[in-house]
């Protein structure tokens, strides 16, 4: 191997180990949720892009790109486009694909990392604890309902052990969240948690420096939060979360 080649595999692996910590630690894992040192290495570290989890597959129509995607003109078509998924071996160990759920024209869309134990049973995204909380953030918070919202994931189907998806697995999956982007055309997108932000934005920030301020996706306005997942563990940052809400609903002219 060259020295170049290993130089960028290195690269890309510490990148994969860095996300994996600001997730578990934005997440509220406790041997990181007061890691001020944490925090410290990772701004220390260079900034490392990570082509492979951003990139569509170099083939299409062996995993779910651009040219098999073409035909797909509704949610529905899209989702029998999918079928039943082999694509990537997170097919293996799911029960449930789970393709997303909502308004097909919502004009807000929310988009976590991937399903966990309760998504898999149920082939619905947020319906866990997490969910409920998601829920009661657009019921109670928002005044919608959750029908009126469209809710997917960045991958499919559920990483065993509710590991962060791999970056081979969100370069396969990730062609289908950005054909239902384009199908929805949502005028906001609420990216809930670290991975989700930093996939749909191609960037390895951490969350607590991106959450609050407007960023866009294929010219449609971002607002990244904290995952509700995390509020779980740290509820007294709802009020953050609530302090984005807030600037989503004035975005799109709803009653506060």
């Amino acid at each position: 191997m060259a020295d170049d080649d290993l130089t960028a595999d290195l690269r890309a692996a510490l990148a994969s180990v860095r996300a994996h910590l600001e997730w578990q630690r934005d997440c509220g894992a406790p041997w990181l949720a007061s890691g001020a040192p944490t925090r410290r290495a990772a701004s220390a570290a260079p900034p490392v892009t990570r082509p492979a989890a951003r990139a569509a597959p170099a083939t299409p129509a062996a995993s779910g790109g651009a040219g098999e995607l073409a035909g797909a003109d509704s949610l529905a078509a899209l989702r029998a486009q999918i079928g039943d998924c082999t694509r990537c071996k997170l097919a293996g160990g799911r029960t449930t694909l789970v393709f997303g759920v909502g308004d097909p024209a919502a004009a807000l869309m929310f988009v976590g990392e991937g399903p966990g134990h309760d998504e898999d049973l149920q082939g619905e995204p947020f319906v866990g604890r997490a969910g409920q909380l998601l829920t009661e953030i657009i019921t109670k918070g928002m005044k919608l309902a959750r029908a009126d919202v469209y809710i997917a994931n960045v991958v499919k189907c559920r990483p065993p052990g509710n590991r962060n998806p791999e970056a081979d697995e969100i370069a396969t999956c990730m062609p289908f969240l950005q054909r239902q982007v384009e199908l929805v055309q949502p005028r906001v997108i609420v990216a809930l948690g670290t991975f989700a932000a930093q996939t749909l934005l191609s960037v390895t920030t951490p969350i607590t420096r991106m959450r609050g301020v407007w960023h866009e996706y294929r010219g449609i306005r971002v607002m990244p939060t904290f995952h509700p997942a995390y509020l779980l563990r740290s509820p007294g940052d709802k009020r953050l979360v609530w302090s984005d809400i807030k600037l989503v609903m004035a975005e799109l002219g709803l009653p506060q």
